[in-house]
């Protein structure tokens, strides 16, 4: 980062560590899914296709990140839990969060058409979670039964909802007749009113899906005699048990006992109130400006693969405001402003701001979660002759700041850290193309004067597109649209857009100009 006299706003961010021995679980779900799945025309009350395209992102989650051992999920939900010894990002709960559920969305949406391949996406998918800080592996064992029973009770229930519906009744007259059956009573409808035995049902809609690693036998070579050669290796295996929870299941799975430890007896109920005392979330203070940031993950390499122009690609750099634009009209009523520079934004929710009660995981999950899928989901408007290769992520973090001026010192700070880094950028990859090798380059700028070395590098630095040197400002352009009727004369209704402008937000010119985007009383 670099140094000016604003990055004394660092000290507001506020470290977030799931401590040792904790177990770090993360359990994510689909944000509206509701409104996607009619969109996309799901099949009610589970569609299969939708399942399985969970499950695969899932998989990839397991594949991807080795400290992940075990997921389970049903219906929109899935939960990630970490081996016991995890460094994972050093355990920061926002970090790890959003990793995890910015790769699951990319996966998503990467993975849509080989389950769908009839059905374009409409809406950009998105998922929202928290951090369960489980102090024993019997919280864990409370946790996954409690799942796994919500996964059963949700499961009877929408059976029969949704049969009664496609019979002819309204969901209101449905919910209402259901309110007051019994559990056991689900089953006795299904059978008598639709010859249904509940037992017969697939397993992945009364079970849900346990994604796990196991040890098997594989057969890597065969020997000059023609007898194979075997070796034992770790392998991701998707399973439908009726008791993940239980001793039995558990204690058979070597890597779970060796990489989260083992359950000692059997438990049959659970209150959730006990699990959700060991939620890892906190509520942001009230009546402060909340600031998400995200990063892209690994972004050297990514832009190395997908061979994006150094120092900046205008087509990366729009393809990220474009996504910052989607944000701010998904989340409306509650972003003012975005600025973004390489492949970070940072989004500004208004003081008055009550998204999701101010929990921080749900905030930072939803808003990284949604970027992450609108960036796969346009990919291709901005590099059109070139396939995404792998999906991107993004991590994210939330701070608050208690005053205006702290928060336009935030954004001054964003700004300068642009123009300093542009400028070595600039810089650095200039030395490359005159033949000197990367090492070489960062050596002859070790300690240099960045100004200085412009002018002797003859780099005409003014002139290089005001976007590189200032990043993106994203925010409603508010217009006063007048209406003229005959009968009550004039009338002036206000409407906006979203826009992207590379401005200088340091100086007040600006926020002079736009007074609104960061009215105190909003």
């Amino acid at each position: 980062m670099a140094n000016s006299k604003y990055e004394y706003v660092k000290s507001f961010e506020v470290e977030d560590e799931v401590m040792f021995p904790n177990l770090i679980v993360v359990c994510i779900n689909g944000r509206n899914f509701s409104r996607f799945s009619q969109l996309h025309h799901l099949e009610k009350p589970y569609d299969l296709n939708a399942l399985k395209l969970m499950n695969s992102c899932a998989v990839s989650v397991l594949e991807e990140y080795a400290d992940v051992v075990l997921a389970y999920g049903f219906s929109d939900e899935y939960t990630f839990v970490f081996n016991k010894s995890s460094k994972f990002y050093q355990r920061r709960a926002s970090k790890v969060l959003s990793i995890i559920t910015s790769f699951f969305s990319s996966m998503f949406v990467t993975k849509w058409s080989d389950f769908f391949p009839q059905k374009e996406l409409h809406y950009a998918p998105s998922f929202q979670g928290h951090v369960i800080s489980c102090a024993t592996i019997q919280v864990l064992q409370s946790y996954l039964l409690w799942r796994q029973n919500i996964c059963h009770v949700n499961n009877q229930y929408d059976q029969c909802f949704w049969r009664l519906v496609k019979r002819g009744k309204t969901e209101t007259e449905v919910r209402n007749l259901l309110k007051v059956a019994e559990k056991s009573n689900l089953n006795e409808r299904l059978f008598h009113e639709f010859n249904i035995n509940y037992n017969t049902l697939e397993e992945i809609y009364r079970q849900g899906s346990c994604v796990l690693k196991t040890m098997v036998e594989d057969i890597v070579k065969y020997a000059d005699n023609g007898a194979p050669v075997r070796r034992r290796r770790r392998k991701i295996i998707t399973v439908h048990k009726k008791k993940v929870a239980s001793t039995r299941f558990w204690n058979e799975q070597t890597i779970l006992l060796k990489e989260l430890g083992g359950f000692t007896e059997e438990i049959d109920n659970v209150k959730s109130e006990y699990v959700h005392s060991f939620e890892f979330d906190s509520k942001l203070m009230p009546y402060t400006w909340i600031v998400v940031r995200l990063d892209g993950c690994h972004f050297h390499r990514f832009s190395e693969i997908h061979e994006f122009v150094k120092p900046n690609d205008e087509r990366a750099l729009n393809l990220m405001s474009s996504c910052a634009m989607a944000v701010l009209e998904e989340f409306r009523q509650d972003i003012v402003f975005a600025y973004g520079v390489s492949d970070e934004y940072s989004f500004i929710l208004k003081r008055t701001t009550d998204l999701y009660q101010r929990r921080a995981s749900k905030i930072i999950s939803a808003i990284v979660s949604f970027f992450t899928s609108t960036y796969v989901i346009r990919w291709k408007d901005y590099f059109s002759n070139r396939m995404l290769k792998y999906p991107p992520s993004f991590d994210g973090r939330a701070v608050c700041y208690p005053s205006t001026e702290i928060l336009r010192d935030y954004l001054s700070w964003r700004q300068v850290d642009c123009h300093i880094n542009n400028q070595y950028n600039t810089c650095f990859w200039k030395l490359v193309a005159s033949g000197k090798s990367k090492r070489e380059a960062q050596q002859s700028l070790k300690g240099a004067q960045l100004q200085a070395k412009i002018e002797e590098l003859a780099i005409d630095y003014n002139k290089l597109p005001i976007m590189f040197r200032q990043g993106s400002s994203v925010f409603w352009d508010r217009v006063d649209n007048v209406l003229i009727h005959p009968e009550n004369g004039k009338s002036s209704e206000c409407y906006g857009k979203v826009i992207v402008e590379h401005i200088d937000i340091i100086g007040s010119a600006f926020w002079l100009e736009h007074p609104g985007i960061l009215d105190e009383k909003q």
